[in-house]
Formats: structure tokens, C-alpha cells, sequence
């Protein structure tokens, strides 16, 4: 069957080269755009195109009038002789008052740039708050009213699913849950995300990768009677503290993991587990017990294996620490063949827990694993294993079997009806849109062809879905153009189209048959309908994929991972604090998002969601166990995005705070306005501390900014982060520095503003709202169009985030913006495009 998925490797081939030279020639259908300059077709109702401009009342007609001020008080630094900022020069002196909308590039920075009172520095010459302000209005006006002239919806490419996408299609589509990262290479990024177009491409790795990830989801999804052993491992961390109960494995545990496993038969399955190996005493948790620990296995909450660990007979077993010994040791915690049935299964490995655990001079209160030599203690899990399947019996009725088999046919004479029928279901899911003869010609000659080499209708079932999944009209999303359209103009995207931007945006998946069968009826832009779908799919779980992705990257809260605070230092600070801190910050944007609450209560809000060790870790009294829960916020310095830990250990560094990631976090992430990269060659920053005494952060940052090269940065970007600076590496609140020296957070903003703690650094942002409502719509935007934003798109997100403003910027009412918006209602046709060349086919046939 293998060989004859290959051939879809071929057209996959053609599809890389296809959004190759999309990529090239979407340039070129940019400028045709503005020559033919076609007007897109009017919107049905239910959808709004880019929000035409609103000049204020006291806006000029123009930024002409401006010219004088500019050379006055901008053009002496940003000029063409003196081109300032360095890396990135800004020259006014020669930039285009009368039509700022043609030189959109350079205004824009202009306006992002007065938006935040970052310009004119502190300390020049001024016109004052109220000139700059006219002046950006104007500037705004401007560019809104060319951009609703060009009414442009920016440049799309064909788009591969990315590994999320593909494995929550997959589960949507199939029922069935995969590890993506032991199936596909990790994608590429751009623009801050991992969902944008241009930087998904396809290499031959990819296209076998494909192939083995198809054949290996149809296989658990049919289930497979043939189904040779193999064996599947997860791993735990190594600072993972494992004594208390983790959520999901029954009451009354301690410590362990809890995974949902995929079975691909009716079989007898091996459970087993590797204890944590210290460094040179043997395995953690067999010595210093009279009473060994008990160790279980559950499926489905039921325990089905149990195994006591500890005590001096396992420590004299494990001790020689040969390959001989170990192996001698594991046959304890490796349960005989247990039989279980094929399908999606939640096995827990844990210990049960005692009444009272033992404590000793190597382990700390709250962390456990901080010795590495320690081999008392509590044991703790290193790896979960499942081997099988052995002596198959059968494929039960799976949930992704019942989603499969809508039919099942009685007798030789229904098998080809049957699995036309099978077939063609599953491809309209997975195709998302009405399939045609010639889309189910590949599928079922494959399922053909496993027929007539003995296999049975499952078998060939199975051969058909593996080829549906290595089909590119799965795995990419592409979109067509009217063939009478002119290369270069605009035009509405379909509603099946439409339907499957939406599903992604919000669900990284698949639609569903509501959202399918309204696009396919054609009334997914009927009044109201749009709207209503927008809601239905925030409040679907499936949306947990935009509270998790999305923040993961515009927060960056995938970098927790790479967290390693100082363990001296900090030696409380484990594994579980820090998947602890990244589930509270993506708890908090999901509620202000499906409570439809004002973007801007990220920054000031008097709640928010803790277990037992993130409540520890901020001193929050009352809450027990591993269940997250909504708390109140009573500490004004916690409220908001300000007061997380997993922010604020993001940008610190291993042994001390850091004013600087901070203040450029807030500045890029928050405000949008990232300061340019540092100097090829920068001093360390312990090169400013003194001599003969200890010298804080800030002290040493003040004698570092004195280098003028270093002030011109660091001015903007220190006093934001000198204002966190009472929260330590790992967002606990302290009053003084270790070395107890008074801890000043006191500063002046690049607007002049003076802040002197979290409190006064949240009124400062919040004082200027519909910047930080802009910089959530722009992020939210690129991740919704998968391609990043050019100055052109800047007035879209200015109208989507004007237009929320009338509702105190409500979550929905941005997201909403956005769908209705022009880029994600509309697309440029490209030019034409070729099959694939010669070459290519050479290649996949070699």
C-alpha cells in the first residue's frame, strides 16, 4: 500500500512548488491589484469590509499642514544625511505629506510611534501632547481613507496545515489522538507565529513523514488485526515534584501520569514503569522505607496492575547499577499481559498515597527533586511505558470505527456501495467541501487494490482513509479565483472557504457539519448567521486551541519550557510550578474571551485561576489540590497579565530579575512597539556593578546606560521594567534584593509618565487603550490570516479596533471585527500558475 501512496507524494511535490511560486508572484498580483484597481462585489449582509474612517472633529483635512512642525522638531534626527534609528532609518525630510497613503511604510511607524508618546524623546524640544495628537489624527485620517479607496484585502497563499491543525483535524476528523511531534518535523515561524503560510513549506522529509503519519492514523483509527508489537514511552520531567495528586488518576494517588493511549486491537497489552535514575546512588525512592511505596497502574480509572517499590530489598537490587541489575529491578514495575480492548484509553501511572509522607534533610518543602544524588524519598516516575499489542483477537467498536463506518455491508454485492459511501463521507470532512468522482477515484482504487491482495473491507477501508489523508486537498488549504478575473484584483472568498478560514482561526481544525453544511447551503452569510456561528464556536471546547495557541505564542508562553531558574536559588521552583504558571495565563485570556469581557481586563482584573502549588507559590491560603479554580485577586499588584509568575520568570534570567526583557516584553508585546536589536558587541552588564560593594540591578543598568549608544534603547525600555522590579526571578513579591538592598522601582515612561510600581505601570497603559486594543488585533489578525500584516492592512485593524471601542473593546467584538473584515472575507487572485515541472517528477519518481 505504500508504494501506492506514493503517489500522492507526487502531487504533494507540486504543491510546494505550486506555494513557491505563489510566494513569488504574489508581489506582482499586489501591483496588478493596484492598476486594475477591481471593485470586489458588495458584501451580503452579516458582512462588513474594512469600517470606513472617522476623522475627529478637531483633525486637519490633511497632514500637509504639518510639514513645518515635523522639520522643525523631527527632520533634524530623521533625516536622509543623518538616517536615525540605526538598522532601520526613518527619513522625514523627504517623506510624502500630500499623500501619505503612498508612502504607508513610513507613516505608519510614524503613528505607532506617536501612539505611545514615544517621539520626540524625553528631554527634546516639543510641540506638546495636543499638536502630536492632531498630528496623528490627521496622519490616521490619511491613511484610512486610501486604504478604503484601495479596500485591499492583502496576498494569500496556499497554506499546509501546521502540526497543530493537523492533529486536531485529525482527532475531529477521525476520533483518534496522536503525539504530532513522533509523527511531523516541527514547522517553521514567522511573524511571532507557527500558523503563517509563507514559512510552511514542504521538503521530502515532510512528504515521508506524511506518508508514515497517514498509514499510522488510518491504522488506529480502523484498528489493525495484523498489528505487529511495538512500544510507546512517555517521559517525565526530571524536576517534576511527584507528591501530590494529579488531576485525572483517582483519588487517593500520588505522583505519576495519566496519558490517553490509542490501542490499535483487541489484544494483551505490557505496562511498566522506569523509576527517575539519581546520579550516583540508582533509582529515586528505594532506599530508607520500611514500608515499600505502592505502585499502580489504571485503565479508564480501574486498576488493572500494582507493584510495591522501596525498601532495602529493591535498594540491594538496584544498587549495583549494571544493565544486569536494572534489568532485574524493571521486571518489578512491568505488569503481566493484560488484556484491553482497541480504541482511545486513559491509563494512569501513579503510587498510592499514605497519610503522612516522610520528609528529610535532602528535600525541600516544596519541590522534591532537588537533589539529583538523593535516593530516599519518595519514588518518583521517569517513564510510563505500554507494549503491545500481543495475541490479537479482533477490532472492537471503537468510537473512531462508529464514526467511520456508517455503514456496514451484509453481503459481497453492498461492499462497493458501502465503501463509496464510507469514503466520500470521511473525504467531505476531511476536504472540507463537497467531494467530486474524480476526488474519490485515488481513494478507492487503493481500497481496490488492498482487496485484490487479500485484504478484507476493513483493510481496504483503511487503505482508502490512509491515502485521503496524504491527499494535498487535506493537508493544505487552497483556495480558488473566478477564471475571468484579472490576476491582481479582489474578490469574496466562497462560503465552503470561508467556513474553513473560520474553523481554523478559531478551532486550528476542521469545520464541523453545522458550520459545513451552512457554507455548502449557502447561507452562512445570511443575516445573523455569521455572527451566531462566530459565538457557537467560541464556546465549543474545541476553541481551547486559540486560548492555548494563540497565547502560547503572542505571550510566548511556550518559552516556560525552557525556564531554568538558578536551583540554589530558587529551590522551590520545579516542573510543576511552571506548567502551573502557563495554565493560569491561558485560563485567564480563554474566560475573558467566552465571557465576552473588555480586552483590556488582560491588564486589570480581580481574578484569576490557581491549583494548590501556583496558590503556594503566591501565598494564597485556601486552596487545595491539583484542580485549577477562579479566585479572587485581593493584592493589587497581581491583577492582570502584570502579576503573572509565568511573565514575569519569562523575563527574568537564572539568578536575578531583568528590567530589560521585561520592559521590552511590555513594549513589543503589549504595545507593539519593539525596540531595534541590540549592538553586535554589548558590555556585560556585571562589568557596571561596583566593586566594593553590592550593586542592584537598576544601579547597574544606570552606569550602563551611561554609554549614550546603550541610553538611546535603554531609556524607552528600562523604567517600564524598573517598575516589576519587586517581583523576583520567578514572580514572587519581595521587598528588598537578597542581598537586602531597598528595591527602587520608580521611573519615567517615554511619554513622560511616572510610575513606581505594577499598579501605576497598569493606569499608564490602560490610560491609553485603543493602543494596547490595537496591538491584541494585530496579533489576533495575523494568527486569523496566517500571514503577517503590511502597513497597507494597518487601517483594518484601526477600524476593527475603533469599532469595539463602542462596546469597551469586548473579545467577541474584535474577533468578530476581524471576520467580517476585509482580509478575511476577501483574497487576491494571483497570476496563473503551471503544473509541476519536469524535475519534480523525476524526483518523486527517484
Amino acid at each position: 500500500m505504500r508504494k501506492v501512496l506514493l503517489a500522492a507524494a507526487m502531487v504533494l511535490v507540486a504543491a510546494t512548488v505550486s506555494t513557491t511560486t505563489q510566494v513569488s508572484e504574489v508581489k506582482a498580483a499586489a501591483a496588478a491589484q493596484e492598476k486594475t484597481a477591481a471593485v470586489p462585489p458588495k458584501p451580503a449582509a452579516n458582512t462588513a469590509v474594512s469600517p470606513k474612517p472617522t476623522a475627529k472633529a478637531d483633525a486637519p483635512a490633511n497632514a500637509h499642514e504639518f510639514q513645518g512642525m515635523v522639520t522643525k522638531y523631527c527632520a533634524g534626527c530623521h533625516n536622509t544625511r543623518n538616517p536615525l534609528p540605526a538598522g532601520a532609518p526613518l527619513a522625514l525630510d523627504k517623506a510624502n505629506f500630500a499623500d501619505p497613503g503612498a508612502d504607508a511604510a513610513t507613516w505608519e511607524r510614524v503613528v505607532k510611534k506617536l501612539g505611545v508618546g514615544a517621539m520626540p524623546p524625553l528631554g527634546a524640544p516639543t510641540p506638546g501632547a495636543a499638536e502630536l495628537n492632531r498630528f496623528r489624527s490627521a496622519l490616521v485620517t490619511s491613511l484610512d481613507a486610501a486604504a478604503a479607496k484601495r479596500n485591499s484585502p492583502g496576498r494569500y497563499v496556499l497554506h499546509r496545515l501546521n502540526r497543530t491543525e493537523y492533529a486536531n483535524a485529525v482527532r475531529d476528523l477521525l476520533g483518534v489522538t496522536v503525539d504530532v511531534a513522533d509523527l511531523l518535523p516541527s514547522d517553521g515561524g514567522d511573524f511571532g507565529f507557527d500558523n503563517i503560510a509563507t514559512a510552511l513549506n514542504t521538503s521530502p522529509l515532510l512528504l515521508e513523514r506524511y506518508l508514515t503519519a497517514g498509514l499510522r492514523i488510518a491504522e488506529l483509527a480502523v484498528g489493525d488485526t495484523g498489528a505487529e508489537p511495538g512500544t510507546a514511552t512517555y517521559t517525565l520531567g526530571t524536576t517534576l515534584t511527584q507528591d501530590q495528586h494529579i488531576d485525572g488518576l483517582p483519588l487517593g494517588t500520588r505522583g505519576g501520569i495519566l496519558v490517553q493511549h490509542q490501542f490499535p486491537a483487541d489484544g494483551e497489552y505490557v505496562f511498566s514503569g522506569r523509576l527517575l535514575k539519581t546520579v550516583a546512588e540508582g533509582l529515586a525512592g528505594v532506599e530508607g522505607h520500611e514500608t515499600p511505596h505502592l505502585f499502580i497502574v489504571t485503565i479508564d480509572g480501574k486498576k488493572v496492575f500494582e507493584a510495591p517499590i522501596g525498601g532495602k530489598e529493591d535498594h540491594d537490587a538496584a544498587k549495583p547499577n549494571t544493565p544486569v541489575a536494572r534489568e532485574e529491578f524493571d521486571k518489578r514495575m512491568a505488569s503481566q499481559r493484560i488484556k484491553v480492548t482497541a480504541g482511545l484509553h486513559d491509563v494512569g501511572f501513579t503510587f498510592v498515597e499514605r497519610p503522612t509522607q516522610e520528609q528529610n534533610m535532602w528535600q525541600p518543602t516544596l519541590r522534591a527533586t532537588q537533589e539529583a544524588h538523593n535516593p530516599s524519598g519518595m519514588p518518583r516516575l521517569r517513564n510510563a511505558i505500554i507494549e503491545g499489542p500481543y495475541g490479537v483477537s479482533g477490532v472492537s467498536s471503537t468510537e473512531s470505527r462508529k464514526r467511520l463506518f456508517v455503514c456496514t455491508p451484509q453481503s459481497a454485492a453492498q461492499e462497493a456501495a458501502c465503501s463509496n459511501q464510507i469514503l466520500s463521507t470521511v473525504a467531505r470532512r476531511a476536504f472540507r467541501r463537497p467531494v467530486t468522482k474524480v476526488d474519490l477515484e485515488a481513494p478507492l482504487a487503493i481500497y481496490n487494490e488492498e482487496r485484490k491482495a487479500g485484504g478484507d473491507f476493513s483493510a481496504g477501508i483503511r487503505a482508502g482513509l490512509a491515502r485521503i489523508l496524504t491527499s494535498p486537498s487535506f493537508l493544505f488549504r487552497s483556495e480558488t479565483s473566478p477564471a475571468a478575473l484579472a490576476p491582481g484584483a479582489a474578490h469574496r472568498v466562497s462560503e465552503i472557504e470561508l467556513a474553513s478560514r473560520l474553523s481554523f482561526f478559531l478551532w486550528s481544525s476542521i469545520p464541523d457539519d453545522d458550520l459545513l453544511n451552512l457554507a455548502i447551503a449557502g447561507k452562512l452569510r445570511a443575516p445573523g448567521v455569521l455572527e451566531a456561528q462566530v459565538r457557537r464556536m467560541i464556546a465549543d471546547e474545541r476553541a481551547d486551541s486559540l486560548m492555548t495557541a494563540f497565547t502560547g505564542q503572542w505571550l510566548q508562553l511556550r518559552n516556560l519550557d525552557k525556564l531554568t531558574p538558578d536551583i540554589l536559588l530558587f529551590p522551590d521552583f520545579d516542573d510543576n510550578v511552571r506548567q502551573s504558571m502557563r495554565r493560569e495565563t491561558e485560563l485567564f485570556f480563554a474566560s475573558i474571551v467566552r465571557e465576552n469581557r473588555s480586552a483590556l481586563d488582560l491588564l486589570d482584573t480581580d481574578y484569576t485561576f490557581v491549583n494548590e502549588r501556583l496558590a503556594r507559590h503566591y501565598g494564597i491560603r485556601g486552596v487545595y489540590g491539583s484542580r485549577f479554580r477562579r479566585v479572587p485577586v485581593t493584592d493589587p499588584n497581581r491583577r492582570g497579565l502584570l502579576g503573572h509568575a509565568s511573565i514575569l520568570s519569562m523575563t527574568a534570567v537564572a539568578t536575578r530579575t531583568s528590567p530589560v526583557l521585561r520592559g521590552k516584553y511590555i513594549i513589543s508585546n503589549l504595545l507593539n512597539t519593539p525596540p531595534l536589536p541590540p549592538p553586535a558587541v554589548v558590555p556585560d552588564l556585571a562589568e557596571s556593578a561596583h566593586k566594593d560593594r553590592p550593586s542592584t540591578v537598576r544601579e547597574q543598568l544606570e552606569r550602563h546606560r551611561a554609554n549614550p549608544v546603550c541610553g538611546s534603547c535603554h531609556r524607552n525600555i528600562d523604567p517600564v521594567g524598573f517598575a516589576l522590579e519587586n517581583f523576583d526571578a520567578v514572580g514572587q513579591w519581595q521587598a528588598s534584593t537578597r542581598e537586602g538592598l531597598a528595591i527602587d522601582s520608580a521611573g519615567v515612561l517615554a511619554d513622560g509618565t511616572k510610575v513606581d510600581g505594577p499598579v501605576a505601570l497598569r493606569k499608564a497603559l490602560l490610560s491609553r487603550p485603543d493602543v494596547f486594543a490595537g496591538t491584541i488585533t494585530e496579533k489576533l489578525l495575523i494568527y486569523a490570516l496566517g500571514r503577517g500584516l503590511e502597513p497597507v492592512d494597518m487601517p483594518v485593524v484601526r477600524g476593527i479596533a475603533r469599532n469595539a471601542s463602542a462596546q469597551n473593546y469586548a473579545m467577541q467584538s474584535l474577533i468578530l471585527g476581524i471576520v467580517r473584515s476585509t482580509p478575511f472575507q476577501m483574497r487576491t487572485k494571483l497570476t496563473n500558475t503551471g503544473t509541476a515541472p519536469t524535475t519534480v517528477r523525476a524526483a518523486v519518481k527517484e
